[in-house]
């Protein structure tokens, strides 16, 4: 049975079918395959070198050395600027 929906047709929900769940369900695992699946997972990922690893951290330190000193300049700016203007 379809239904009209701001001029389009749209299927009614009473005539929508619900055993498609239940299919979900039997597919389940046992934790001990899950665990096999997870290691042979991490198997085919490629593991950064040492030196990429040391050049990423230290890329990252810097961002994050650089956000929190905007951050801060602007913290201290819009504060001075408020105690301006109502202080």
């Amino acid at each position: 049975m379809e239904v009209e929906w701001r001029g389009r047709a749209v299927a009614d929900s009473r005539s929508v079918s619900t055993s498609g769940g239940s299919q979900s369900r039997d597919r389940r695992t046992s934790p001990a395959t899950f665990y096999r699946q997870v290691v042979a997972e991490l198997r085919k990922v490629v593991w950064p070198t040492q030196e990429q690893l040391v050049t990423y951290f230290i890329v990252v330190l810097v961002f994050v050395a650089v956000v929190m000193t905007v951050v801060s300049l602007l913290d201290l700016g819009f504060g001075k600027l408020i105690f301006a203007v109502f202080g």
